[in-house]
């Protein structure tokens, strides 16, 4: 268990400075859709963009349609703007930013990133006389390294290490190699909970811990006058609620013990398939899929749960996530069963009960469907807690805080 300094936690004093006034832009690379399941990168990207343009760089699509050349779509979200390079089928890979299509996209997306303050318009050079500051270019995988044009000089160098990417099914054999190349080029790296900061922090002299937030506000709908989905509301009692991507990390085995265990309880799991097929879902009566459902969605399907769930299986791709939804949960006042993952046990041990294995986490259920009244209050209690400490607002604050200070720092100020 990592213990966090008060350096991780509390807002770096920069004065009056705004990332606005240190930068010109923040541009990123991704490999995550912007469309997709809204996560830590949405969370945290759109409020950046309340204070600086940000541009978006996914991973390219590729279609038989587009020019040989390639295109790039360009889709705008409040303030975000995201490009999505679009190749042609061909003998190339298919899969995410490769080394055979970065010079592509480099090429693609350059005439969307000339900005004032970038090395294209002022040269390399920090802020002069008449020049304006550089953008900061951030990563989430470092796969993307080589696809920022090099015309772009950067003012800071960011890497969000929101997952352990090496450790997914199917990740590119040369992702622990780009890792190690990133820890030499970043500025600055953040990691998305404390068993990701323990596998990084002596490897550069500035990793900083900031475990996935929540909005509190939106989730706290589900505890007030909120009209469950029909189809989740015609479910028979209790229901046991999950929402996120089903993929290689949820341990289907465990979904599929606790439903023949209890045939009375009703398992609804909300969220898209990825790197699984249909086939691989346990099917029973009493599991019901609801497929990806928008964010704005979320709150009224927390409130038709009588218990949320984490049963995430415990293998490589689990050993360092650290899910959102845990937060999510507990803004909705609802009782939470996790398998023993190291950061929900760490950092909400407290308030989440724990279960290994499909008759622990049957037991515990039926415990949480038993919670006294003084039980439950100590668990709202412990709840608002960790909702305090987890603002996705002042996470954000304190990541702008810590690159104003690099930045200044920097530049001797």
């Amino acid at each position: 268990m990592v213990s966090l300094s008060a350096r991780d936690l509390q807002v770096a004093d920069t004065g009056d400075h705004r990332l606005a006034d240190a930068a010109s832009a923040l541009i990123v690379f991704t490999h995550l859709r912007w469309d997709g399941v809204f996560q830590r990168p949405q969370h945290l990207l759109s409020r950046f963009a309340r204070d600086l343009p940000v541009t978006v760089i996914e991973e390219p699509v590729f279609r038989a349609d587009v020019a040989p050349g390639g295109d790039v779509r360009v889709t705008v979200d409040g303030g975000v703007t995201v490009l999505t390079p679009v190749l042609p089928v061909g003998t190339r890979l298919r899969f995410g930013f490769t080394a055979d299509v970065l010079p592509d996209i480099s090429r693609l997306i350059a005439p969307h990133l000339t900005m004032p303050g970038d090395a294209t318009a002022n040269g390399p050079s920090e802020r002069g006389p008449g020049r304006g500051p550089r953008p900061i270019v951030w990563y989430y995988t470092p796969m993307a390294l080589g696809a920022l044009p090099e015309t772009i000089e950067p003012a800071l160098v960011v890497f969000d290490a929101m997952d352990e990417l090496a450790s997914f099914r199917d990740a590119p054999e040369a992702l622990r190699e780009r890792e190690a190349t990133m820890f030499q080029v970043a500025d600055l790296m953040f990691t998305g909970g404390p068993s990701l900061y323990d596998a990084r922090r002596d490897r550069h002299p500035s990793v900083h811990c900031f475990p996935s937030g929540v909005d509190p506000r939106h989730f706290a709908q589900a505890t007030g006058d909120v009209t469950v989905p029909v189809e989740l509301a015609a479910l028979p009692h209790p229901v046991l609620g999950f929402y996120g991507v089903l993929d290689e990390r949820i341990d289907f085995d465990l979904i599929q013990a606790v439903a023949d265990a209890r045939p009375g309880w009703s398992l609804a799991l909300i969220g898209p398939l990825a790197k699984i097929e249909p086939i691989d879902l346990p099917r029973r009566p009493n599991i019901t899929y609801f497929g990806q459902r928008r964010y704005a969605e979320l709150p009224a399907f927390l409130a038709g749960f009588d218990i949320a769930i984490l049963p995430f299986a415990l293998n490589e791709a689990t050993r360092s996530i650290s899910p959102t939804k845990t937060l999510e949960y507990l803004a909705g006042e609802k009782p939470v069963i996790s398998t023993p993952i190291a950061d929900v046990v760490s950092l909400y041990g407290d308030v989440v009960r724990i279960a290994d294995g499909p008759a622990s986490f049957v037991a515990e259920i039926d415990a949480a469907l038993a919670e006294s009244a003084p039980e439950r209050r100590r668990r709202h209690a412990a709840g608002r807690s960790h909702l305090l400490a987890h603002d996705w607002d002042a996470i954000a604050e304190n990541m702008a805080s810590l690159m104003i200070e690099t930045l200044m720092a920097r530049r001797g100020v």
